[in-house]
């Protein structure tokens, strides 16, 4: 498929201070640079522009929008790095899913592991996988377009999780070109999902940091 990431339109800083920046991803953009030249623009390359000392601390999906925070400096990525391999950091998703859901929320646990032969997809696997947690709240229900607006909440960040477990339970992010079916995959021209909330300590006041962004959608 070909990068054909969104038009440059300046960077949507929602903080910055000497020690970090929190940002809102747009939905199109590679967090960091892909393989080939053709992958080189990104959130990271774009915002080195004018922060010649951002560092990447997490990642979001390509098709993801939402809330990233980057470390200014190798000793704020270290102590934002460590928050986030402890599980430190709070972040919640909305996303829309195609169908009704009829539970208020639970938990989804389902190990996962990379689909090697169908690269960058995940699978779910009860031998081999890691293990992985999705809490989920159901916010609204479409019944005319039979759609359903959750609240995600990971406690593990595996790749493609929230994808791969809402599809796997049998109701797929609408808009997900890799994992949802084909023709429920093209009612939208995005990936309805988006990292609306994020909470952290600051890596050098210790001071609780809140953010939140609205998704488009």
């Amino acid at each position: 498929m070909k990068y054909s990431p969104p038009v440059d339109q300046g960077l949507e800083l929602l903080y910055e201070d000497k020690h970090l920046l929190v940002l809102n991803k747009p939905a199109g953009l590679l967090s960091v640079p892909g393989r080939g030249a053709d992958k080189l623009d990104s959130l990271i390359t774009r915002v080195q522009k004018e922060y010649d000392d951002a560092l990447i601390v997490h990642r979001l999906d390509m098709a993801t929008s939402g809330i990233l925070v980057l470390a200014r400096g190798s000793k704020s990525h270290r102590a934002l790095s460590m928050q986030f391999q402890h599980r430190l950091v709070k972040k919640e998703y909305v996303a829309v899913v195609h169908g009704e859901l009829t539970a208020t929320g639970g938990m989804i646990d389902l190990p996962l592991l990379t689909d090697w032969p169908n690269r960058p997809k995940q699978m779910v696997d009860f031998v081999h996988g890691k293990a992985s947690q999705t809490r989920y709240r159901l916010l609204q229900k479409d019944s005319v377009r039979k759609r359903t607006r959750l609240s995600l909440m990971p406690t593990t960040g595996r790749t493609h999780q929230l994808r791969v477990h809402c599809q796997y339970i049998g109701h797929a992010i609408v808009g997900d070109r890799l994992y949802a079916p084909t023709q429920l995959a093209q009612q939208e021209e995005r990936l309805l999902l988006h990292a609306q909330s994020l909470c952290f300590t600051h890596p050098e006041t210790e001071e609780e940091m809140a953010f939140d962004r609205e998704a488009e959608f």
